[in-house]
């Protein structure tokens, strides 16, 4: 006591000393995680440019309008990012429902004042250029709204396993959202909404039996949806596209055909950035929005692909890290991020090369699109947010 007693006040004791360090090597921003986005968003600049410099695209528009679109779309990113990035990982308690219903009102208002755009009545116009797409927020919400929800709830009993009220919550949480954006109809975001409330479900250590359950009436859900006729007439074509690409190659399979070609032209190197021959005369659809991988793998070849790939595993990776070592609630958004990015890379790549169905999806980062390029600048944000705040116990 007396020697504690004689020490300076001013000077931290050692175990403080431990403390305060742990705390700021905790506090530090994750650049490995930030550097990877901004540089899939600098590749997607280049490659959007490249998608949309031809005489084909530009005929009538300044050559180079959808880079400089993309770039201010990416400064705006950027800022959203930096500002989620300040965020108080503590007020997700806070913001959780805050975001969930702001983003069910913006579905809501598509309904309203939305815009069709390539058969999905799912955009708002705000002016000066700009359209919005609710439901890429949506994404963000569901999942801070499911973390929240789960965390609370686990706190008021003490306990970090579910219940199944808990599991009927969220199913709510997801079927309100998920009905809206099915009606729209945009499949796509569907897609990606239930496979982000998967990844909280399964991070949330909901048992098994219902995570089963879910994923059966998912699928019967689909089933029910195609028999019933609540998918458009061209998004079932675009699966019997996928189930048999060879037929009907100038019809409703043209996009997957020409995305085809122009990665095979690649090879391993690719044929140079801006010398694409299908890029060049836009022989693909959409090249600039969903099908900018084909750009990708025509200019910059298998090695350049491989890299754009490995970048997202950087990202997915930076993302599980920070959700290991962050709190309940968290670890349940970092985990419903990961998801999210994860399964958008993997569908939009897959269209590309014909594994997968086309839906739409934009490529995270990469694709030409605000909406898009706005939320995932606050997803990643809200992962540095939760990587700065010191760990808790609340597993």
């Amino acid at each position: 006591m007396t020697a504690l007693l004689a020490r300076d006040p001013r000077a931290p004791l050692d175990g403080d000393l431990v403390a305060i360090a742990s705390t700021r090597r905790r506090a530090s921003t994750d650049w490995i995680l930030v550097g990877s986005a901004f540089a899939l968003a600098c590749v997607g600049a280049l490659l959007v440019w490249s998608a949309t410099r031809s005489e084909q695209l530009g005929a009538h528009l300044d050559p180079q309008a959808y880079l400089y679109r993309h770039l201010l779309n990416m400064a705006i990113g950027g800022v959203l990012l930096g500002l989620a990035a300040r965020v108080d990982a503590r007020l997700l308690r806070l913001l959780g429902p805050i975001v969930y219903a702001m983003s069910l009102l913006g579905l809501a208002a598509v309904f309203v004042v939305g815009s069709t755009v390539n058969g999905a009545h799912a955009w708002i116009v705000v002016g000066g250029g700009f359209e919005l797409q609710p439901a890429e927020f949506m994404k963000l919400g569901l999942i801070l709204g499911m973390a929240v929800m789960f965390a609370q709830r686990g706190a008021e009993r003490q306990t970090i396993q579910p219940t199944s009220s808990d599991v009927l919550i969220a199913v709510a949480l997801i079927a309100v959202p998920l009905g809206m954006i099915m009606l729209q109809p945009d499949l796509g975001s569907a897609m990606v909404l239930c496979t982000a409330a998967l990844g909280v479900l399964i991070a949330a250590d909901v048992p098994a039996r219902w995570t089963v359950g879910l994923i059966s009436a998912g699928v019967a859900g689909v089933i029910f949806a195609v028999r019933m006729g609540v998918l458009a007439h061209y998004q079932l074509a675009r699966f019997a596209a996928f189930t048999h690409p060879n037929v009907d190659r100038q019809g409703v399979a043209y996009n997957i055909t020409q995305a085809h070609i122009a990665v095979a032209n690649g090879g391993w190197f690719g044929t140079g950035l801006f010398h694409g021959p299908q890029t060049n005369g836009a022989f693909v659809p959409e090249q600039q929005t969903d099908f900018v991988f084909s750009v990708a793998g025509e200019e910059l070849g298998f090695i350049g692909s491989i890299a754009i790939i490995g970048l997202f595993a950087v990202v997915c990776w930076r993302g599980l890290r920070i959700a290991r070592r962050a709190d309940r609630a968290g670890r349940l958004v970092a985990a419903g991020i990961v998801s999210w990015f994860a399964f958008q890379a993997f569908q939009n790549i897959g269209m590309n090369l014909g594994l997968t169905p086309v839906t739409g999806l934009p490529l995270p980062f990469v694709s030409y699109g605000g909406s898009s390029m706005f939320a995932e600048g606050i997803a990643v944000g809200l992962l540095v947010a939760i990587g700065r705040r010191p760990a808790r116990t609340d597993r």
